[in-house]
């Protein structure tokens, strides 16, 4: 009989969502190894070829969009190291999300996978692209899309990393399929300390012999 449990600090959460989410989590991280070992030694996410630089029309305003906390959910299942995700959601004035972005990181590995959620209905070929502050632009490729949200994700540059941990703000831009641009600045200023502190959440799965 398999039985799950949560070790956490506040606020519910539903079991019944746990191991989906670890397992979305295990792919990332997988992935992130089998990304990194088929690049050259040293390439960062920003230099993943996406296609080509796109001649936007123009851009349009994004809609409001109200962020959450930074917060920080660990994952453990027998036999694995423990995953951690550390993101951030927007939700519009709706209620209906946005945009979700995390660094998922498996313990004993050196390598980070960013991960996005957003909206579908976007130019999928343009990905999406990340600066932090003033600083160089990080491309990342849409990888999969559900009914509901599209994914961009990519091994994270340590360099990326180090700028989220020192930034304030992060300016995510899209293109729809009118291939306007559309962006939302995401506040990062405590994101070294939310990633570095315990976890508000740690879930487990045991198995009872």
């Amino acid at each position: 009989m398999t039985r799950q449990r949560s070790r956490r600090s506040h606020g519910q959460f539903s079991v019944k969502t746990t191991l989906p989410v670890l397992m979305l989590l295990s792919f990332g991280a997988a992935n992130a190894s089998a990304e990194q070992a088929a690049k050259p030694a040293g390439s960062p996410a920003s230099e993943t070829p996406i296609g080509q630089d796109f001649a936007l029309r123009g851009q349009r305003a994004a809609r409001d969009i109200r962020y959450s906390d930074w917060r920080k959910v660990c994952f453990k299942a027998p036999g694995t190291n423990m995953v951690c995700r550390t993101a951030i959601s927007g939700k519009f004035e709706t209620g209906q999300s946005a945009v979700r972005i995390g660094l998922i990181e498996r313990e004993g590995d050196k390598a980070a996978r960013l991960q996005m959620f957003l909206p579908v209905g976007l130019y999928l070929q343009a990905g999406v692209k990340i600066t932090i502050d003033q600083g160089s632009a990080h491309r990342f490729p849409y990888v999969w899309c559900l009914t509901n949200a599209c994914i961009a994700a990519d091994v994270a540059d340590p360099r990326l990393i180090a700028e989220m941990e020192t930034g304030k703000t992060l300016l995510l831009e899209v293109a729809d399929t009118s291939t306007l641009a559309v962006s939302t600045t995401i506040p990062i200023d405590q994101f070294a300390a939310v990633r570095r502190g315990a976890a508000a959440q740690t879930f487990e799965q045991s198995i009872d012999e």
